[in-house]
């Protein structure tokens, strides 16, 4: 299903919503001056607003990241303000232009040893908070003031700010997590549309489920290399389904849990009869973990603008010659003229090749004229591969997001990817007093 060019107008104009981010960010700044006022104006509330918004972060996990970072290096910082200032205090001339030189450059040169601090530390992020706490005690200093009181001053402005954001952050209404349910999402007009990304929204919120445990996954015709893009920072747990069903694939081992496979003895008879109708295909095999496309000729323009357009890949292996003998193949493809490959199904057909294997064949987008044909094992779809993944997992429900009214449990309309991620969250957080 593709957008209308009105759709994508508005989607490309349109407002984002103000989001929970924003409004915890907000509420962290006034929370700040709130303390700020109940200390009785104490201290610089500008440190704790800043250190507050930096450990507002998507998920908790990042946040207590931020905490620890701006934590230690707020802490490297004072100490070596507060040395400078006991310096200043204890050994340089005061009131004379050559001890304000030379306190100015001993400014600048303690930079040095603060970042080679965090570096030694192996903490080198903290760096920047580091150097910007050091900065706000030996340059905005009060020469009166007790230099251990001042950098202390700094160091709690900033713990406020860190204790808030923390505590803003890790605060959310009591819910119920629905952990018995395995939720199942299509990619194509359902997660991403015609630019083949995730939107930013999608990836936040799914990394930030995934991470509370929510038990997710992917169900798509497409195979795993293909996905490696559109999936690229999404910290998927479950395997995959993915060739319309033939592999159960995991994204963060590269590994093939599961796949329905054509025996080596049908594969090769199969290659024959497409042969001898002057035809050609991708063989589609796995070997070790590894995907191999076997191919021999390239005889039309699509086929070998498909070659061109992904040999390239890293995730992809183009092998020009024979499938191996022994081997199993996963699936066959073919890419030609609509009406070659209309003539072939039927072909096919007579020979009872459909009754013992699964085919398909529909248009191609990217080439007019064009269709494809994919051959795999009778057995090989994605209700299948899904029941074995729920055994796997020992999920018995399951809740599944796609493009087409009647075949999904929550159906997706061209213009709203990020429905997925919005009716996962609302599913997955129930409040404690739903009934459901």
């Amino acid at each position: 299903m593709e957008q209308t060019e009105e759709a994508r107008r508005k989607n490309k104009h349109r407002i984002p919503p103000i989001g929970k981010r924003i409004l915890k960010s907000s509420l962290g700044v006034l929370l700040c001056y709130v303390i700020y006022l109940l200390r009785g104006r104490e201290g610089i509330p500008f440190y704790s607003m800043l250190a507050a918004l930096w450990c507002i972060r998507p998920y908790i996990g990042n946040t207590l990241e931020m905490a620890g970072q701006r934590t230690l290096g707020t802490l490297t910082g004072a100490v070596y303000g507060l040395v400078l200032l006991l310096v200043r205090q204890w050994l340089l001339p005061k009131g004379t232009l050559g001890g304000e030189l030379i306190y100015d450059l001993l400014v600048a040169a303690m930079i040095i040893p603060i970042i080679h601090t965090t570096l030694i530390m192996k903490h080198q992020n903290a760096s920047y908070f580091s150097c910007v706490v050091f900065l706000s005690i030996v340059v905005n200093h009060v020469v009166d003031a007790n230099p251990y009181f001042f950098a202390f001053q700094r160091v709690l402005d900033t713990m406020i700010g860190i204790i808030i954001g923390v505590g803003i952050n890790s605060f959310h209404l009591p819910v119920k997590k629905q952990k018995d349910i395995l939720f199942v999402s299509g990619i194509d007009d359902t997660l991403i549309e015609k630019n083949e990304q995730l939107s930013v929204y999608t990836k936040r919120e799914l990394n930030y489920l995934l991470e509370d445990g929510v038990n997710f996954t992917i169900s798509t015709m497409r195979t795993p290399a293909s996905l490696q893009n559109v999936l690229d920072g999404v910290n998927l747990r479950l395997p995959i389904i993915a060739m319309d069903g033939a592999v159960l694939y995991d994204m963060k081992e590269n590994a093939f849990i599961k796949t329905f496979v054509i025996s080596y003895e049908t594969a090769k008879e199969l290659l024959s009869f497409i042969h001898s109708h002057r035809l050609h295909c991708f063989s589609n095999v796995i070997i070790d973990d590894c995907l191999l496309i076997y191919y021999d000729t390239l005889e039309n323009p699509a086929e070998q603008a498909v070659f061109d357009k992904l040999h390239t890949s890293p995730y992809r292996n183009y092998i020009h010659g024979e499938v191996p003998k022994g081997t199993y193949v996963v699936y066959f493809m073919l890419l030609d003229e609509t009406e070659r490959i209309q003539n072939f199904y039927m072909e096919l057909q007579k020979q009872g090749y459909d009754r013992k294997l699964k085919i398909l064949q529909y248009p191609s987008r990217d080439y007019p004229g064009y269709s494809y044909m994919k051959i795999y094992n009778q057995n090989a779809s994605r209700q299948n591969m899904l029941e074995y993944l729920k055994e796997m997992t020992g999920l018995a429900k399951t809740v599944t997001f796609g493009s087409l009214e009647h075949t999904y449990d929550v159906t997706v309309k061209s213009g709203e990817a990020d429905k997925v991620a919005k009716t996962l969250k609302k599913m997955y957080e129930r409040p404690i007093w739903s009934k459901n």
